[in-house]
């Protein structure tokens, strides 16, 4: 037998170094060796992952080799691998919604659809898996009810999607087994160790603060047969993040990894330390050139004329806005000045919607940001206290289908709520105006699903329940990708999921009024149930919930359906403008679903999860099958249109006020 040639011989030594994967940063330098998404860059010596300027911002980066995790498709030897790093994040501000950092497992360094805030730049939705292979663990800052999340300090496993199959509290476990807290968004730096056993499909979790040695006990152990199904026989292996109005730098400091062993040993000495910016203390320079500037100021003899000056100023702008008083700190989210609105709006001349409680003007920030600004005027300090305090917990409702308030401000009794400029105006302008182009049926659809998941989350998926008590096409905004937000929280309500909600004045508007709101003023998640199901129909028909043009017996739109539903003809309702381009199976639910949830008696309309598992095609928790099928023997308590015909008793303090 010949002998094999050197370079060959070679050549198959060089075969394992080749396979394995085995890297150490103890800083960042340059981009050498990684693949940089988005918002993600290097400041050496870290990476930062998000961009402060940005309001959506997201950032990914990666090792550029491909981490080699199973021989095929269909193998069940998975790769085992160890990896280690040093983290920091850091809120601007410390009370404010955080989003965390996450490590990740993809076989594309570009997940699609994927959004930020607080989807880690990876998701798309907290309703749909995604549809390729993908790992994560996340080391969450925030609590999200909408994720199931536990608290606003955890970590967690996500395979495939961002509910998590494994949560726990950020921590570790000292040598006498005590559990120790981790702050992970304290901006001090913390090492993560995570070690994924391929052969018995477990993983392991640990944080800590730089300086405490790796502890025997893990804070978090996942073990999942199925695990092998969320990996495929390449991966990218890296870090995800992302943000939105918040301002939180996630950093990473130090990365080290092997899929051949314990990943090495990092070098913790000399890292950089990140605190909040605060104004403690004056430089050594800044007190000598305040000392030089007050030593000339005292030879100057100019100090009568800037005394002068200054309360000439002081009185002028007291005329142009009132000082902040103490209880207005405590209000979130940003307080924008009066001046930096007026020079916004040049002057609130560009107005682009009119509302019982004032106008709506169009506006640029000093960073270009379109906003709109709504001015609201009320008749007393006491009464715009407390619906500050109301706007101050709706500022913090985060969703991709709300309109998201960016900030306030106050001049007297009047309040300015500024927001996210949507360009394409409202759903109604879009289904009824003769003069704008006419949405498709396709179009209208995702609307409404948009719309009802922005309602299932104020019901459903934040700390307190928000009852919008204003639902109607109106209020509906469509965003520059023709997104539909619900917005117009002036007449919302909170409470406490489980809690009985206060008695108040009627309110909303004609046609999407619920029956019960004319005996029973307590608002309820039902009420917005009715007003959404009139959105339905009033969308799918082309109609207005009240129709003057037309027979006596067709004016109120749920009587008109209802009719159309007792005889058989449902379907029929269907506006005709956009006949042939729907599925008469997908109209007719869609119109049976707007019938159920214009049901006279509140208890028997669906919830806004049920709603949003029909419009998506899911299974519902409880079918609203029996509510259809008893709108089909005619109407004996009472009729669905009385919501229509009830009318606005007096505005409550924080009215309707369109955006």
């Amino acid at each position: 037998m010949d002998t094999p040639p050197f370079h060959f011989l070679y050549f198959l030594l060089l075969i394992p170094s080749t396979l394995a994967l085995d890297f150490i940063f103890n800083s960042f330098n340059t981009t050498t060796n990684l693949t940089l998404i988005n918002d993600a860059r290097v400041e050496s010596p870290i990476i930062r992952m998000t961009n402060d300027t940005n309001k959506f911002s997201l950032g990914r980066v990666f090792y550029h080799t491909k981490l080699p995790m199973k021989p095929s498709s269909n193998s069940s030897n998975i790769t085992s691998f160890s990896t280690s790093f040093i983290f920091s994040i850091l809120p601007d501000v410390p009370n404010s919604p955080g989003f965390g950092l996450a490590f990740v497992l993809c076989n594309t360094t570009s997940p699609p659809a994927a959004l930020s805030s607080q989807y880690f730049g990876l998701f798309s939705s907290a309703k749909t898996a995604t549809v390729f292979p993908l790992l994560v663990v996340e080391f969450d800052t925030g609590q999200n009810p909408e994720f199931n999340d536990e608290n606003n300090n955890h970590i967690g496993i996500d395979l495939n999607n961002i509910l998590s199959k494994k949560q726990t509290p950020a921590g570790y476990f000292n040598s006498t087994g005590s559990f120790v807290s981790v702050q992970m968004n304290s901006g001090e730096n913390i090492r993560a160790w995570i070690d994924f056993d391929g052969k018995n499909l477990e993983i392991n979790v640990t944080v800590a603060p730089v300086g405490v040695s790796q502890p025997s006990k893990p804070t978090l152990s996942y073990r999942d047969p199925e695990m092998a199904n969320y990996v495929s026989p390449e991966m990218f292996v890296g870090f995800s993040a992302s943000k939105t109005n918040w301002i939180e730098a996630q950093r990473v400091l130090a990365w080290s990894f092997s899929d051949s062993g314990t990943s090495r040993e990092l070098n913790t000495a000399n890292l950089p330390v990140f605190k909040r910016k605060s104004a403690s203390s004056l430089s050594g320079k800044a007190i000598a050139g305040i000392a030089v500037g007050c030593f000339v100021f005292a030879l100057s003899c100019a100090s009568v004329f800037i005394l002068l000056y200054l309360r000439w100023r002081k009185n002028k702008r007291k005329e142009e806005e009132d000082d902040v008083e103490d209880w207005e700190m405590e209000y979130w989210p940003h307080r924008f000045s009066y001046d930096e609105l007026s020079i916004a709006t040049k002057g609130f001349q560009t107005v682009i919607g009119y509302g019982g409680f004032g106008s709506v003007y169009k506006g640029t920030l000093m960073n270009k940001t379109l906003v709109a600004v709504k001015r609201v005027k009320h008749d007393s300090k006491q009464g715009l206290k407390e619906f500050m305090a109301e706007i101050s917990s709706m500022g913090r409702l985060q969703h991709k289908n709300l309109v998201q308030m960016r900030g306030w401000c106050r001049k007297g009794n009047e309040l300015m709520l500024v927001y996210d400029y949507m360009p394409n105006g409202s759903l109604n302008k879009w289904v009824f105006d003769k003069s704008a182009q006419i949405l498709g049926w396709d179009q209208r659809r995702r609307i409404l699903v948009d719309v009802a998941e922005g309602l299932n989350y104020l019901h459903h998926g934040w700390d307190q329940v928000v009852i919008h008590r204003d639902v109607k096409s109106g209020n509906i905004l469509l965003d520059a990708d023709m997104r539909g937000r619900l917005g117009d929280f002036g007449l919302a309500k909170l409470y406490q999921h489980g809690q009985v909600p206060n008695t108040t004045r009627v309110v909303g508007t004609l046609g999407y009024l619920a029956p019960e709101a004319a005996t029973a003023a307590a608002p309820t998640s039902a009420s917005d149930v009715y007003s959404f199901g009139v959105v339905l129909l009033e969308v799918a028909c082309g109609r207005r919930p009240l129709e003057t043009d037309v027979v006596v017996e067709e004016i109120v739109l749920v009587d008109w359906v209802r009719d159309l539903y007792a005889g058989g003809h449902v379907v029929e309702a269907a506006d005709s403008r956009i006949k042939g381009e729907f599925d008469v199976d997908d109209m007719e639910m869609v119109l049976k679903l707007g019938l159920a949830c214009c049901h006279p008696e509140p208890d028997r309309r669906p919830t806004m999860k049920e709603v949003v598992a029909f419009l998506l095609g899911e299974d519902a928790t409880e079918a609203p099958g029996k509510v259809l099928s008893d709108l089909a023997h005619g109407d004996d308590n009472g009729g669905g249109g009385g919501g229509g015909r009830e009318s606005n008793e007096e505005a409550p303090l924080h009215s309707s006020i369109p955006i």
